[in-house]
């Protein structure tokens, strides 16, 4: 076994004790642990920045140099990454454990489906010809650090209509949260559509295809515009904005999921 999936299993085990060390902080409500918590995910994010350093170095030893970006897989594992960073990253705004909770769990969902499925691919992979372009990278992270976004969005909007309001920072909070978390991710996606469709015309002559992952992500980015337009020109705020946010993460999800395991086209590679 290469030596950086040993790490980024390790860093699989570190997100389930994130979660374990969640669970005590709601038992034991002590600002120790929370600050326990926080050490823990820094750890857990750098580990697994050098888990994907390794893998990329990896893949320059076998001869097939390239980003640890191009499959499904690695996918999974940097969609992980991009979460904790923007949990590190929104920090001072998210340091509420019943928010935190959810983007652990959610990347260690990703990080586990990674490590078990049999239907997913661990290998270094050589890069198909369409992915040979350094625009790979700059679609890629503005895309998944845009969806890593949404994560806290979607979690905003969820506890925000919860009936069950224990341990959850008022509503007047989670609707700040759910905006600028969309602020935050809303350029980055439309830098991510725009790079992609750049991409598109270097690799296939053609700036747009309606291929089923560019309309989806077209689909997406209107849900969100709709989102900040309700919010910026028509005032909504509360239960109708977290609605949309829910709505618009369900867009995300498919655009991710769905497209590669249901619809196929020019980006099934990615599965």
């Amino acid at each position: 076994m290469a030596f950086h999936h040993k790490i980024l299993g390790v860093v699989t085990l570190l997100y389930l004790c994130l979660f374990l060390i969640h669970v005590i902080y709601f038992a034991a409500r002590k600002e120790k642990i929370k600050t326990f918590m926080w050490f823990v995910l820094y750890v857990t994010l750098g580990l697994q920045t050098v888990g994907l350093i390794l893998r990329w170095v990896e893949s320059y030893q076998i001869g097939i140099g390239h980003a640890p970006l191009s499959n499904f897989y690695e996918s999974l594992i940097f969609y992980s990454w991009c979460i904790s960073l923007i949990l590190v990253v929104m920090k001072k705004r998210l340091n509420y454990p019943s928010l935190t909770v959810f983007g652990v769990l959610i990347s260690l969902f990703l990080m586990g489906y990674a490590s078990i499925s049999p239907s997913v691919d661990r290998n270094i992979q050589p890069l198909v010809p369409a992915l040979q372009s350094n625009w790979l990278h700059i679609h890629v992270l503005t895309c998944f650090l845009a969806y890593a976004s949404f994560v806290v969005s979607f979690v905003c909007g969820l506890l925000y209509i919860t009936p069950w309001k224990k341990f959850i920072p008022p509503q007047e909070t989670l609707d700040d949260i759910n905006y600028r978390s969309v602020i935050v991710g809303f350029p980055l996606l439309s830098a991510g559509i725009i790079t992609g469709a750049v991409w598109a015309h270097y690799a296939w002559g053609s700036y747009w295809s309606w291929d089923p992952k560019e309309t989806w992500s077209l689909i997406t980015w209107i849900v969100y515009a709709l989102f900040l337009h309700a919010r910026l020109m028509r005032g909504w705020k509360g239960k109708k904005i977290a609605i949309l946010s829910i709505i618009g993460f369900g867009s995300v999800i498919f655009t991710y999921f769905g497209v590669n395991f249901i619809l196929s086209g020019l980006h099934s590679y990615a599965t």
